[in-house]
């Protein structure tokens, strides 16, 4: 179990680090390209949703990786107790 919540905590990172490669990658018109994706953003990387207040990559970053470990904890407790009821 602990190393799958290591993996679901790698995929937030892993997740946090594409949406920083994506808006470094289309800067000068990130805001413009972003506004089709904010749902997807929002729902892969909830930091984003704290956007008045500055943010470092490095604390987008750790916040993805706690948050989907935590989630990552919450799904493989339900999973584990059904696999435990049958």
């Amino acid at each position: 179990m602990k190393y799958r919540i290591a993996l679901w905590a790698g995929i937030g990172f892993l997740v946090a680090g594409l949406w920083a490669l994506y808006v470094y990658a289309t800067f000068p018109s990130a805001n413009e390209r972003l506004q089709d994706v904010w749902v997807v953003l929002y729902l892969t990387c909830p930091i984003a949703m704290i956007r008045h207040h500055p943010v470092s990559l490095y604390e987008v970053l750790a916040a993805n990786t706690a948050t989907y470990a935590f989630a990552g904890l919450m799904v493989e407790t339900v999973r584990r107790q059904f696999r435990h009821a049958k």
